[in-house]
């Protein structure tokens, strides 16, 4: 089971959201970069990045940010926001970016997904957002009636890589993961499944980790930058 410690991009900035409110917005740090290489120094081998604002504008934002993090690390990057048609797919994964998530384009353009996952096999994943079990899109601004799990079992024949499921409700408030709710859609898909929202100590590492079903990974933020997390026991505990 892999940790992937997030950097979350809000104007050229290192940030965490409570709730995904960007309006409450933390600063850890002003050099992204900095950051990504402090994270592969203590040991970490991938790293999770969003673009906070592309996922609200639909388009690529902070993508000098994120170019300066991909010159200053050699670790697989997964990144997710704004990426809503192929050829910006097609840039990131050139420009470097191991692995491309999808959330919004798997609402709205579902064909897209399956068609960058079949030009680009295991290297597109789809972000699945929830909030209350069910899909939000557009940077968590915008509610569907999708269940999350029903939204997972609509790409089981896709060929995506992986499925990054977050509970919006826990994410950036150091609540807890939802454990529950992240192992029954592991138990209900094929796709390998990586925990995001909540985390706020080893105990929850360990929840997740002994929860019984196959979780590929687990993404951490705001308990890193706090250090109620320590990292190098983290990466002990799930990589060992």
């Amino acid at each position: 089971m892999h940790l992937y410690p997030a950097i979350d991009l809000k104007d050229g900035q290192c940030v965490r959201l409570y709730k995904g409110e960007m309006d409450r917005a933390t600063v850890f740090s002003d050099s992204p970069a900095d950051q990504a290489r402090e994270f592969v120094d203590a040991g970490c081998r991938r790293l999770h990045l969003v673009d906070l604002n592309g996922a609200f504008a639909g388009r690529p934002v902070n993508a000098a940010a994120v170019e300066a993090i991909l010159d200053a690390v050699d670790v697989p990057v997964q990144l997710g926001g704004g990426i809503r048609d192929m050829a910006t797919i097609e840039g990131w994964l050139d420009r470097g970016v191991h692995r491309v998530i999808l959330g919004t384009a798997a609402v709205e353009n579902p064909d897209l997904v399956r068609a960058a996952a079949r030009t680009f096999p295991g290297r597109i994943a789809v972000g699945i957002d929830a909030r209350g079990g069910k899909v939000a899109t557009r940077g968590w601004a915008e509610e569907t009636d999708i269940d999350a799990t029903e939204l997972a079992r609509r790409f089981e024949d896709a060929g995506v890589a992986a499925i990054i499921y977050t509970d919006i409700d826990r994410d950036g408030a150091l609540v807890g993961p939802n454990v529950a709710a992240t192992a029954a859609l592991a138990r209900a898909v094929s796709i390998p499944v990586i925990a995001s929202g909540g985390v706020s100590s080893l105990d929850d590492l360990v929840a997740l980790r002994d929860c019984g079903a196959p979780l590929e990974g687990v993404i951490s933020g705001r308990a890193l930058y706090d250090g109620r997390i320590d990292l190098a026991e983290a990466l002990k505990l799930l990589e060992a």
